[in-house]
């Protein structure tokens, strides 16, 4: 009995189990880190840093636009553009939805909308928006809320209709109507295709933000982040531009990594929604 007890590994043996989100962590890194060699090694094959710098270049470019170029406050007024068009959207697209599940015919209009502008890419109405409002953040908010509008409430849309009728007909034997019965049945059960189309939004809008820019240059006086790619494309100083498309990736994977991940962490995962 004492052999066998004597086997048996101790507690500093056993394997330290890391938790969920540490194993996704350290795969993400994993991937991005081949990615990375990948691309080095295309780099120093191909030995034409205007065409295609290395990976280090395109760093220490991203370092020095962060530090001594401004590249801070360009992205900083994108994301600033952004953050206005996105909440002005995802309110107009609450409030088509709700009156959508309060009468038949708004319904049928939503849909027909939907169907209409949800394929209309919001960088093709672009030229359209500075006609009417001229060069600068209005007309960026206005292809901003097309490009996260549509997507959106088709997506919030959906996941109301997919609500169980139990769940309904529990909300209406409390006496829930309107507003109430939305906010208190609706939304929560719905909750997982309302959090994937803001994902869905989020993704549009960031894209079209930075085609916007880099087509027509700088918003509201100042330049943001597609600007900053399209001055050093000019320029041809093709490491920066590396950095900047490697700042508007960075940026989304934050977005997505951090920001959503935890309203999905605190709300469906938490209740048992989502896996």
């Amino acid at each position: 009995m004492s052999e066998i007890a004597g086997d048996r590994p101790g507690p500093l043996a056993r394997p330290i189990a890391l938790p969920q989100w540490g194993v996704a962590l350290l795969r993400k890194l994993a991937i991005l880190a081949v990615l990375a060699l990948a691309w080095q090694a295309a780099a120093v094959w191909t030995a034409k840093p205007i065409l295609l710098p290395s990976f280090t270049q395109t760093m220490a470019a991203l370092a020095e636009g962060l530090l001594n170029e401004g590249l801070v406050s360009s992205s900083w007024t994108s994301l600033s553009v952004l953050l206005k068009g996105y909440a002005l959207a995802v309110a107009i697209a609450f409030l088509l939805v709700s009156l959508a599940v309060a009468n038949g015919f708004a319904r049928e209009t939503l849909r027909t909308l939907i169907s209409m502008f949800n394929p209309l890419p919001a960088i093709a109405i672009l030229p359209l928006a500075m006609l009417w409002f001229g060069l600068g953040e209005k007309s960026l908010l206005f292809v901003l809320v097309h490009a996260v509008l549509w997507p959106f409430a088709l997506a919030t849309l959906g996941g109301f209709d997919a609500v169980p009728e139990t769940q309904r007909l529990v909300g209406r034997n409390y006496g829930l109507r309107g507003p109430a019965y939305v906010f208190r049945i609706l939304i929560p059960a719905a909750l997982p295709s309302i959090i994937y189309g803001l994902k869905i939004g989020w993704a549009f809008a960031w894209r079209t933000l930075i085609a916007a820019e880099l087509v027509f240059g700088v918003s509201s006086g100042q330049g943001g982040l597609g600007w900053y790619i399209f001055r050093n494309r000019n320029e041809l100083f093709t490491d920066k531009v590396f950095a900047g498309l490697a700042l508007v990736i960075i940026i989304g994977l934050l977005v997505e990594g951090v920001v959503f991940r935890a309203l999905e962490a605190m709300t469906v995962r938490k209740w048992g929604m989502q896996r």
